[in-house]
């Protein structure tokens, strides 16, 4: 995956080019996480790239966006709970404590996680994990995608 779509992930979207995209939504896109050590995470952006928080958005595309954030994290949890029978939940985060962009992540939970951190943020993993190849988003994640993809589109019907 070429670099520069990351330092734009919003106008990569737009222009249809930023390949960690799943389904354009009514307020924004769904994307899977350049990294997966927790199967299945994925994001939501905003597709404005001027918009910080969602306080910012007028109160209908503010509920398109929350509405838009249930349909990822419920496409997330029908697809890990489908594909890995040790899947727990999902957490749901608006945080824009380091991108200044309106986001949400969407991280599965699962009972294999160090007993340590099942229970608590996933912001307290090592921070290795984020940059350690193996978690990757590659195409060992293409069935995933797809999965996650499929149960967006049932949700949208």
């Amino acid at each position: 995956m070429a670099e520069n779509w990351q330092t734009d992930r919003i106008g990569s979207a737009l222009r249809d080019e930023n390949p960690t995209v799943l389904r354009r939504l009514d307020s924004g896109f769904a994307v899977i996480g350049d990294v997966q050590f927790l199967p299945g995470y994925s994001v939501l952006l905003a597709d404005d790239p001027t918009v910080e928080r969602l306080s910012d958005l007028p109160k209908g595309r503010r509920q398109a966006f929350l509405s838009d954030m249930d349909d990822l994290g419920e496409a997330v949890e029908r697809a890990c709970r489908r594909l890995d029978p040790a899947f727990r939940r999902v957490n749901l985060e608006i945080l824009g404590n380091t991108d200044a962009f309106l986001h949400a992540h969407v991280w599965p939970r699962f009972d294999w996680e160090p007993a340590d951190l099942v229970s608590k943020p996933v912001w307290l993993y090592p921070r290795d994990n984020w940059h350690d190849n193996r978690f990757a988003l590659g195409p060992q994640h293409d069935a995933l995608r797809e999965t996650i993809s499929e149960e967006l589109d049932r949700l949208r019907l």
